[in-house]
């Protein structure tokens, strides 16, 4: 009953037009201000305003500058004034290098490893930040985990705005989050152009298929009410044999209010998922390590085609409240409700062989598996902002309060499956019937308060916020009669201090802290008496330097850092018991460049050299690299008979990464480096009749190199590992207005 009552709510608003999250309108003094989220592509700048002492206010009308970012103060702020290493893909760079998902839209930022389930796994969003994995917030809400990892929602990038990558705790602002960092996310939204849109198809290799489209405008001749519809229908098979990708979703929004002190957007989504390609992986004998008959072509799949099935429906309703009380105060609301269901069965290999007989190939142990798993997810958050002075100090406070609420329900079923001869696959064997042997219903609250100063005087800009959490959860197992809950409450902050000379340069020094309930038996004393796992605990120490040149977007920022989680879970051998005396280390150096240094032409670099060690083990943690580095150059001619042809290309290097321990010892996957180009066409340059018309291709590791990118080794108990994306070229054509 309850599905049924947000499906037909969700079909309701879609007969409206439907729903639709705000932009942010605060006024803030010494930054800048965003009215109106989304894309019109033009910047109108306010003017400087005194209030007691000189304090600049600038309001950007359209898309956000890839200078600004709300991700670390959850205030739009300079990011040469934001003391924290925050990254910006904006909508412009993901279209023009053809990113498809939030893999690739990440893949050009320093300290990433980028694709760890390779070229294969694309139904969720992989990779890692200073060598953790990192949650994903949505419009400044989380997508909550599920608590098995299988009903875990994926948003389309076409319907984003911008991503921003938060680097290092967060938890002060956010609660629990992981010492990494976090992805931020932004829908496109209604702007303030009476009308507007986009059409756009994209075909390429493996099959692809794409129809994008994006309208919105004025609903009332004074824009007071404002509408935006985005819709997808998308597919692809994939770079492995017998596997493919289908979407379909649709996301329509509302604007109430126009550019007034009050203003309410609903935001509505749904998408259906038929299928997401594979899960599975290849032997590490065979794909990183040289097996009796050679290696597994790059299409290999280890899975049984009528087994094969990923089904996943994800439905969403946002509001966001912004009220304006007058120029120094604000208060601003948001929620999201998510109803998300995964039907998922597949078989899969097991990490190592049974036999090698010589005549009949490699025999590869499989097993199969099952579960449907259905999340209902409330996200809330809600801040008062305001400014005040106390003689020559100016400050800018925050208070807030949020709060997140999950049920979960999971049944999950195993079998074991006839082994695989790798040299002559059979797709379509008998799979025994799977037998259940998990089943949970799992309810989790977290609520937090939090505030923040940020003050300044003159050039100087001291932050600090601070946070309590309370968190629990409760988990019934009915086949195993197991009943687990966690109950835990754990305060966070942050301090940070930044000096903005006015030739440019900023220095700055920041610590922050985080925390993230762990599942998990814990005993002191042998496994006398246990006891459920505390949080994990993170904390960071940061120190940089930012530098723009005044009056343009050449943003340089340099940065070194040193992580230290603590509280993690070691498991005693031979026990169902951990001990929590596990303590990861994470230092750091990292270097971006953003530049537009004339209009005609797009620049990003990044380097990043980093150490993640594991101390209850002595290595690294598995799946994190030494570093990466970038470049991506674009430049679209500005005059001449090339007119509006633009161009560019990237080079994108991952260091050596550790894949964990095999039976043969230490598992390391060696460097690698890739090349991606982009053109696009402005085709009105050919006629005046193709105003608005645009083509455009783009390729992704141009030169097909083959490589590993991740591995994941347990010695006897598994050793599995990961290709490559393959190279992937498309094209696109679509009229804009």
């Amino acid at each position: 009953m309850q599905r049924s009552r947000i499906i037909y709510t969700l079909l309701f608003f879609f007969a409206l037009n439907d729903t639709a999250l705000a932009a942010d309108q605060e006024k803030k003094s010494n930054e800048v201000q965003e009215t109106g989220t989304a894309s019109s592509g033009k910047h109108a700048t306010g003017k400087a305003k005194k209030r007691g002492t000189e304090s600049e206010q600038v309001e950007v009308r359209g898309r956000k500058s890839s200078t600004i970012a709300s991700a670390a103060t959850k205030t739009n702020t300079p990011l040469v004034e934001t003391a924290q290493s925050v990254s910006v893909i904006t909508r412009d760079e993901m279209d023009t290098r053809g990113v498809l998902t939030l893999n690739q839209a990440v893949r050009y930022t320093a300290g990433i490893t980028a694709d760890t389930r390779g070229g294969e796994g694309t139904r969720y969003d992989l990779f890692d930040l200073r060598g953790f994995t990192v949650p994903t917030f949505l419009d400044g809400l989380k997508f909550q985990d599920s608590p098995t990892g299988f009903a875990v929602a994926q948003t389309d990038t076409f319907r984003l705005e911008r991503v921003e990558l938060l680097k290092g705790p967060a938890s002060a602002l956010y609660g629990q989050s992981s010492p990494g960092g976090l992805t931020a996310l932004s829908s496109k939204l209604p702007t303030d152009q009476r009308f507007y849109g986009s059409v756009n198809t994209t075909g390429g290799m493996f099959d692809l298929y794409r129809v994008d489209a994006d309208v919105g405008g004025f609903a009332t001749n004074d824009g007071q009410v404002r509408y935006r519809l985005y819709g997808t229908v998308n597919g692809q098979h994939t770079q492995l044999s017998k596997t493919g990708s289908r979407r379909f979703s649709i996301s329509p929004s509302f604007t109430f209010g126009g550019d007034g002190p009050t203003t309410l957007t609903l935001l509505g989504n749904y998408q259906y998922d038929p299928e997401s390609g594979s899960y599975g992986a290849l032997p590490l004998v065979g794909s990183l390590k040289r097996a009796s008959y050679g290696f597994l072509p790059r299409n290999f799949y280890d899975g049984d085609v009528p087994s094969e099935k990923f089904n996943r429906r994800q439905g969403a309703i946002t509001y966001i409240f912004n009220h304006r009380f007058n120029d120094d105060w604000s208060f601003s609301t948001r929620g999201r409700y998510d109803d998300i269901r995964t039907i998922y069965r597949s078989v899969y290999n097991n990490g190592y062989y049974d036999s090698d007989d010589g005549t009949s190939g490699q025999m590869l142990s499989r097993s199969a598996y099952g579960t449907q798993e259905h999340t209902y997810n409330l996200a809330f958050d809600s801040q008062f902002k305001g400014h005040v002075r106390t003689g020559p100090l100016s400050h800018t406070l925050m208070f807030g309060f949020d709060y997140m609420q999950q049920k979960a329900r999971d049944a999950e079923a195993y079998a074991d499956a006839p082994d695989l001869d790798v040299l002559h696959p059979d797709y379509h064997m008998i799979i025994p019937n799977l037998d259940p042997y998990l089943k949970y219903v799992t309810n989790s609250h977290q609520i937090g308060a939090y505030g923040q100063d940020e003050l300044r005087w003159k050039r100087f800009i001291v932050t600090g916020s601070i946070r309590n959490d309370w968190y629990r959860s409760h988990q019934i197992e009915s086949i195993n009669q197991t009943d687990t809950r966690q109950n835990a409450s754990q305060i966070t902050w942050r301090a940070s201090g930044l000096y903005h000379f006015d030739f440019g340069l900023a220095p700055y020094i920041s610590y922050s802290t985080s925390f993230q309930p762990q599942s998990g038996s814990v005993s002191n004393n042998g496994g006398t008496t246990e006891h459920q796992a505390s949080p994990s605990i993170g904390k960071q120490l940061e120190g940089g330097l930012k530098y723009q040149i005044p009056g343009t977007s050449v943003l340089l920022t340099a940065a070194g850092f040193h992580i230290e989680q603590s509280n993690v879970l070691v498991s005693v051998p031979n026990t169902g018991y951990s001990v929590q005396s596990g303590l990861v280390h994470s230092d750091g150096f990292e270097f971006e460049a953003h530049a537009e240094p004339f209009r005609n032409l797009m620049l990003t670099a990044a380097v990043s050299v980093q150490k993640v060690k594991d101390d209850s083990t002595g290595k690294p943690l598995i799946q994190s690299g030494k570093g990466n580095a970038s470049l991506f150059a674009f430049y679209t001619m500005p005059s001449g008979s090339l007119k509006g042809l633009g161009f560019g290309g990237g080079m994108r290097y991952s260091a050596k990464a550790y894949g964990g321990e095999a039976t043969y010892g230490s598992v390391w996957l060696p460097q690698y480096a890739l090349f991606d180009a982009s053109v696009s066409y402005d085709l009105s340059n050919l006629s005046h009749s193709l105003r608005g018309w645009k083509a455009s291709a783009s390729v992704r590791n141009l030169f097909d190199r083959h490589y590993i990118a991740n591995c994941f080794a347990y010695g006897s108990d598994g050793q599995y590992c990961y290709y490559g994306e393959r190279r992937n070229a498309q094209a696109s054509i679509g009229y804009s207005w």
